[in-house]
């Protein structure tokens, strides 16, 4: 199953109350609505006790659709809940150990990232003009001092994206 796939099979449940919240509670509400993969419900460290939100992983996209159209806003156990779609699988092991790989919240830095230098690498031509006005301006402490001097040739500041 794709990443995609698996997103768009998988839902985000909070509101669940942490003292009678059990992985086999959240599948047997959630079961009705298709063959279920994987619950994953995250636990505090310092009480080992649920942190009050899941994440279940249907077999098919449509069933965790019918999942939040029919359980956001639900009662369980006393208490309601909000069903959601999932944003990504970070939590999943298997996922670089829930690294995001780009955008917000990536622990990854934008110029580690695969097409960013590709998108704002230097072009050649802007290279030999920026220096081309360095040594124009003397770049061993001749000249004017300016280092805005002798950059008229470029077009646009800043480097030219890539398409």
């Amino acid at each position: 199953m794709s990443d995609e796939t698996r997103v768009k099979s998988t839902i985000y449940v909070t509101g669940l109350d942490p003292t009678t919240t059990t992985p086999s509670t959240v599948h047997s509400f959630f079961l009705p609505f298709g063959p279920i993969v994987d619950i994953h419900l995250p636990l505090e460290k310092s009480t080992s006790l649920p942190k009050g939100f899941a994440y279940v992983e249907f077999t098919e996209p449509q069933d965790a659709s019918s999942a939040i159209d029919n359980f956001d806003q639900a009662e369980l156990f006393g208490r309601v809940i909000r069903v959601s779609q999932a944003k990504n699988l970070g939590f999943r092991e298997g996922n670089s150990a829930g690294r995001v790989d780009g955008g917000l919240g990536s622990k990854v830095a934008v110029w580690e990232q695969e097409g960013w230098l590709k998108k704002y690498e230097v072009d050649e031509e802007d290279r030999k003009v920026v220096e081309g006005a360095r040594k124009g301006a003397g770049g061993s402490g001749g000249g004017s001092g300016d280092p805005m001097e002798g950059l008229e040739g470029l077009d646009v500041a800043g480097p030219k994206l890539k398409g």
